[in-house]
């Protein structure tokens, strides 16, 4: 005689559910079958292999390439109006010399890095030049800037990589290299337009941020400021 596990009622030995609640009835005999049958899903969990850093080298330099091949034929032969094509090979160029480091050649020092990534901007201005008047524009205002912005970036990792690194010596870094780089371009502006090298719009930034360094300078001077600002700021 057996009797269903749920409600209790009596069971027959042919009803393979109970007639009261619909639970199933197993037989105990039958449970360890069950236990050693095999189980439907894999117990190993699976994982995509990772992409080749030589493969996808390939790929990248082929979609660059081809990309600027195909804008270059369509600007020689179908739309020859203007040298437009030259903006397409320089955003290419810029992609390459950017994800080249970080993907195809990751032992690259990050200074040589930076220094291509300007380069490879500045030469993507120059191509500019061949779609405008006169490349005045170029030589007194963008190269100076891009030159600029290299070095302020060169000496910001520079500083990264020699220093101990932490939230508020990160943050003392940015902002002396924010007000060094709106001074620089108040004045490379300045000299392009012929007027006379004064600080307007540049001088708030450099207030502004100077209130800022100096705040931080004192945070990291005192061990107790530091203390209380990293426990309220969580970090």
């Amino acid at each position: 005689m057996s009797y269903c596990v749920n409600c209790g009622v009596e069971l027959e030995k042919s009803l393979e559910r109970c007639p009261l609640c619909n639970t199933p009835v197993i037989n105990p005999n039958e449970l360890q079958k069950i236990k050693t049958a095999s189980y439907p899903y894999p117990k190993e969990k699976g994982q995509v292999d990772v992409v080749k850093k030589k493969d996808l080298a390939i790929l990248t330099s082929v979609v660059l390439t081809a990309t600027s091949l195909c804008c270059l034929l369509l600007n020689i032969f179908v739309f020859s109006g203007t040298p437009w094509s030259l903006f397409i090979i320089g955003a290419c160029l810029i992609l390459f010399v950017i994800i080249f480091p970080a993907v195809i050649y990751t032992k690259l020092p990050v200074y040589i890095s930076l220094a291509f990534d300007g380069a490879a901007t500045g030469f993507y201005l120059y191509m500019i030049t061949f779609n405008t008047a006169n490349d005045r524009w170029f030589l007194s205002l963008a190269l100076p800037i891009v030159a600029l912005v290299t070095i302020l970036v060169e000496i910001f990792a520079l500083l990264l990589r020699t220093f101990p690194v932490s939230f508020l010596t990160t943050a003392l870094y940015f902002f002396v290299e924010i007000a060094l780089l709106c001074v620089g371009l108040e004045l490379l502006i300045n000299h392009y337009r012929g007027v006379s090298p004064q600080l307007v719009w540049s001088a708030i930034i450099l207030t502004i941020c100077g209130v800022i360094v100096i705040t931080l300078l004192t945070i990291l001077s005192k061990q107790r400021l530091r203390d209380a600002v990293r426990r309220r700021l969580h970090f």
